[in-house]
C-alpha cells in the first residue's frame, strides 16, 4: 500500500509540475483552484530527476530565480509528521514592489510545509511570507478538503534573522509557531500523523518573482 501511495504521489507531482498548478485571483479578488497549462518554466520547475533531496541537517540555500514561481532545489520527498520544525532565514531579496496599485502585492507567498495526502491543494499546511507594507511577514497557510482557509499572520521577521518555525498536528487543529508566537487553524481531519510530500518555497500567487529570491532553511 505504501508503495502504491508513492507511485500515486510521484505520477501526480510530475503532472503538476508540468501544468503550472497555481492559484489564480477570481472575479472577487478570492482565490479560487484553477490548473493553468502552460509551457515549461526554463529554468524546470523540479530538480532534474536523479537529484538528491537537501540534508537535512544542514542549513540549504532555496533560489526562486526571476521570472519563475518554483525555486531551485525542489526534490519530491516524501514525508510523515506530526509536527515539522526548522529555520527560515531571508535576506535583502524577500523585498519586492509589484508597483502602484498592484493588488497581488498581497498575495502569499510559501516558505515550507506539507500536504496530507498526495494534492497540496486539497488538504496541506504551509507557513506563507510576503513583503508588504514595509514588513517581511509570515503567514499560517492551508488547505482543507479543496478549500483555503483564511490566512493569519504569525508574525513580522528581519532580514538575516534565524527563525525558529513549527507546524504541528493537534487533533483537529494545525498549530503554527514562528519565534514562540502561535496561531491556530481548522483542520479537516484529526490523525495523529500526516503522510504525503514536502512542499518548498513558492513565489506567488499570480506573479512571478520579480527577481532572484534566496531563502534559508534547516530542518531540525
Amino acid at each position: 500500500m505504501k508503495k502504491l501511495f508513492s507511485l500515486v504521489l510521484i505520477a501526480f507531482f510530475m503532472c503538476a509540475c508540468s501544468n503550472n498548478m497555481k492559484e489564480v485571483a477570481g472575479p472577487s479578488g478570492a482565490k479560487t483552484i484553477a490548473e493553468v497549462a502552460s509551457k515549461p518554466a526554463t529554468p524546470v520547475d523540479i530538480t532534474p530527476p536523479g537529484a538528491k533531496a537537501p540534508a537535512t541537517t544542514t542549513e540549504v540555500r532555496y533560489t526562486i530565480y526571476r521570472g519563475q514561481h518554483y525555486c531551485t532545489p525542489n526534490v519530491l520527498k516524501l514525508v510523515t509528521v506530526s509536527e515539522m520544525r526548522f529555520t527560515a532565514r531571508f535576506d535583502e531579496t524577500a523585498q519586492y514592489d509589484l508597483g502602484p496599485g498592484n493588488i497581488n502585492q498581497y498575495d502569499i507567498n510559501k516558505l515550507y510545509g506539507f500536504s496530507e495526502g498526495y494534492a497540496h491543494q486539497h488538504q496541506s499546511a504551509r507557513i506563507g511570507w510576503r513583503w508588504s507594507d514595509g514588513a517581511l511577514r509570515l503567514f499560517a497557510y492551508v488547505y482543507n478538503a479543496g478549500v483555503r482557509e483564511p490566512e493569519r499572520e504569525i508574525t513580522t521577521v528581519t532580514f538575516g534573522a534565524t527563525n525558529t518555525c513549527s507546524i504541528r498536528l493537534a487533533g483537529n487543529t494545525y498549530v503554527f509557531t514562528v519565534n514562540g508566537i502561535s496561531v491556530t487553524v481548522p483542520r479537516a481531519t484529526s490523525t495523529s500523523r500526516a503522510s504525503g510530500y514536502q512542499l518548498y518555497p513558492y513565489f506567488g500567487g499570480d506573479e512571478v518573482a520579480p527577481h532572484d529570491i534566496n531563502i534559508w532553511i534547516k530542518n531540525l
